[in-house]
């Protein structure tokens, strides 16, 4: 199976991919602002420390600058406290004041005309980054330096540059998978005219061949493919149809002659017009289940039917009670004796219990009964004492013009799969099992529906009830 063969896990995959990139490049980019910040920081309150030693400069009466330092400033530039340190020198570069042990300058003099100057530098294991104010004492030019040891800045600048991706690495981890599974619903909506087109996709068959994928909502870049399989729908529909009509006008074309050719026989009264007219009898009967198979394929069932099984199982056993007797067989009906109300057609229910009835006259040895059982959980059930169905026989029978015996002229292959057909339509189930100790039990099992007091109309024939 080819990887992320799911459009949604492509999309999600590559949205990760997207989004990890994008974590990293805005972490750096943030990373490069928060160190242009803090050195913004650093440098304005170096300047605005600087300005304030340059304000407490004064020339005294003799010529000579003088420094008063108010407590507060000298407690900050203390020794003791060692984080930050002024120097002040004049014109020549000659040290007036520094709170340095051994008075020197923090930073090498620059004679430029800057009024402000930011500077680094390294003294023994510490480095100094401050600022140098140039101001005019008295008619005379100083430069005012102040500056920081790195080594002991701002605890919370620090903490925020040094751990700033730690950090945002841990913000960013939520906020990507918050940013999924939106993004995972997000795809999962667009995607959504999609899965509604497979839905739909999955009613199609040869019941429903009118169906076809809507086109409302999908996306520009599918609609192409989705509207090649409607045209292809178009084309299988079209063949259905070619084939449906040609199986049921084959059939009516052939009833009429057979009709004429079994009234000719009638006049026949030897053992050859007997075996005659039971050939022709056993050709109208499988065109007349070819004709019930072109219905079957075009036919739908109303979800509103309702049907009483027991009625229809009363109406089917006396309709075919003649045919049993005619072979020597027996039939009755079983089970409950109330209305058991189903969901679906009577008339194609009917067809269906009559195949299998026929179908169980036919194997069940003479003298013998064939039952036909209702049950009050909408399944109905007809037995017979015949040879029974081989486990590897079970599915075969239910195909189309399948036979055990090819050589067999009386049958068709047609009336189980006209009852796996019939339940289809009703979405019900039929199976097949072996009795104890001969014979076969076919079972259909319809969905229950909600009681009713309209009783269907009889079908056609005998309506006596038979015990």
């Amino acid at each position: 199976m080819p990887r992320f063969s799911s459009i949604l896990s492509r999309i999600v995959v590559l949205h990760v991919i997207a989004v990890v990139i994008t974590s990293v490049l805005m972490s750096l980019a943030l990373s490069w602002l928060l160190g242009f910040a803090t050195t913004n920081i650093h440098n304005r309150s170096m300047r605005d420390q600087a300005a304030a030693v340059a304000d407490h400069l004064a020339m005294q009466a003799d010529g000579r600058i003088a420094l008063d330092l108010p407590p507060d400033l000298q407690g900050l530039y203390s020794q003791p406290y060692g984080r930050y340190a002024y120097a002040v020198i004049d014109e020549r570069g000659v040290v007036l004041f520094s709170s340095l042990n051994r008075g020197e300058a923090l930073f090498p003099v620059d004679p430029g005309n800057a009024e402000v100057e930011y500077l680094r530098a390294k003294r023994n294991e510490a480095t100094l980054s401050g600022a140098s104010v140039r101001r005019n004492v008295g008619g005379e030019a100083l430069r005012v330096q102040a500056g920081e040891d790195l080594a002991n800045r701002d605890v919370l600048i620090d903490d925020i540059a040094s751990d700033f991706f730690r950090n945002v690495g841990w913000i960013t981890l939520p906020i990507l998978m918050i940013l999924l599974v939106t993004d995972i619903g997000i795809f999962r909506r667009a995607l959504r005219p999609l899965r509604e087109a497979s839905d739909t996709a999955k009613s199609i068959g040869p019941a429903r061949t009118d169906v076809r994928l809507p086109t409302e909502g999908i996306p520009r870049e599918v609609q192409p493919l989705v509207l090649a399989v409607n045209q292809g729908l178009d084309r299988l529909e079209e063949g259905f149809r070619i084939q449906r009509d040609f199986t049921a006008d084959a059939a009516h074309e052939l009833r009429t002659p057979l009709t004429i050719l079994r009234t000719r026989l009638e006049g026949l009264q030897d053992e050859t017009g007997r075996a005659l007219r039971s050939d022709v009898d056993g050709m109208a009967r499988i065109i007349s289940q070819l004709l019930d198979m072109a219905e079957l394929d075009a036919v739908t069932i109303d979800p509103a039917a309702r049907s009483d099984l027991h009625a229809v199982a009363t109406d089917v056993t006396a309709f075919v009670a003649p045919l049993a007797l005619a072979q020597r067989r027996e039939i009755a009906l079983s089970g409950v004796e109330g209305a058991v109300w189903v969901r679906g057609n009577a008339e194609m229910i009917s067809r269906a219990i009559r195949n299998l009835a026929d179908n169980a006259i036919k194997y069940a040895p003479e003298g013998t009964t064939v039952e036909i059982e209702v049950a009050d959980d909408g399944s109905i059930g007809v037995c017979d004492e015949g040879p029974g169905v081989s486990a590897e026989e079970r599915e075969l029978i239910f195909h189309r013009f399948w036979r055990r015996d090819r050589r067999n002229t009386g049958s068709s292959g047609l009336g189980l799969s006209i009852v796996r057909r019939i339940a289809q339509l009703h979405g019900a189930e039929v199976t097949v099992e072996n009795r104890w100790p001969r014979g076969a039990k076919f079972t259909l099992r319809f969905a229950l529906a909600e009681r009713s007091q309209k009783r269907p109309e009889p079908l056609a024939g005998a309506t006596v009830q038979v015990p």
